[in-house]
């Protein structure tokens, strides 16, 4: 049965059977916003694109950043402002991205997550001491919305592929609490070490970051170390 997490909740990577959960997605699913408009000829609905971008950074155990995971979509602005440009895999090949989602789920939830990030423990650079997971919101010309417009937004860590879900470990709803309101970025939680086992704090912390590379700043600055 699936854990279902609440904010800052902790938990160890074991499976029912005491089994280690070494390989698994981490998974963000949301659905695209729907509203009714009236017009001179009658009501319409009209679906509003959601672009949540999935990111992770991967930190040493006295906070150094090590590496990272986000969309190389940005590496137009990133490479200009000589900033370390996107990519979907770790230099280690241990975690990997499933590729960006600019819409989100419409006509309700498919039960597929929208973004991906699997993640291999077994290969991961063991001077790797916590992975955090975080979201932000990336707002296409003319929107202004946030967290509590968004009808459903859920993070869970299952087994199987961005294609398949095999057997759900853990969830959490990201949209249902009242402190995200307002705001466009969120840390989703932390993978972290501890007296070498691997465990999952549910952070769910929403910023006020405009943009991701704010996001890593706050997460450097106040929870990496």
């Amino acid at each position: 049965m699936a854990i279902n997490l609440s904010k800052g909740q902790k938990i160890d990577l074991r499976k029912e059977s005491g089994e280690k959960l070494t390989n698994f997605c981490v998974g963000v699913n949301w659905g695209a916003i729907e509203t009714v408009k009236k017009g001179l000829f009658g009501s319409k609905k009209v679906i509003e694109d959601v672009d949540l971008d999935l990111s992770c950074i991967m930190t040493d155990a006295n906070g150094n950043q090590l590496d990272h995971i986000y969309s190389p979509d940005y590496n137009g602005f990133l490479q200009k402002n000589n900033l370390p440009l996107g990519k979907l895999t770790s230099q280690d090949g241990a975690l990997r991205h499933s590729g960006d989602d600019r819409q989100g789920d419409k006509g309700g939830d498919d039960g597929l997550d929208n973004e991906i990030i699997t993640v291999d423990l077994n290969r991961l650079n063991p001077s790797i001491d916590k992975i955090f997971f975080f979201i932000n919101i990336y707002l296409n010309q003319g929107q202004t919305f946030d967290f509590s417009n968004i009808p459903y937004a859920k993070i869970r860590m299952y087994e199987g592929t961005p294609q398949k879900v095999n057997s759900v470990f853990s969830e959490y709803d990201i949209a249902t609490d009242a402190s995200f309101a307002g705001k466009r970025a969120l840390i989703l939680g932390k993978l972290y070490k501890r007296n070498g086992d691997w465990k999952f704090d549910a952070i769910g912390d929403p910023t006020d970051d405009k943009v991701f590379l704010q996001t890593i700043q706050t997460i450097l600055d106040k929870y990496a170390k």
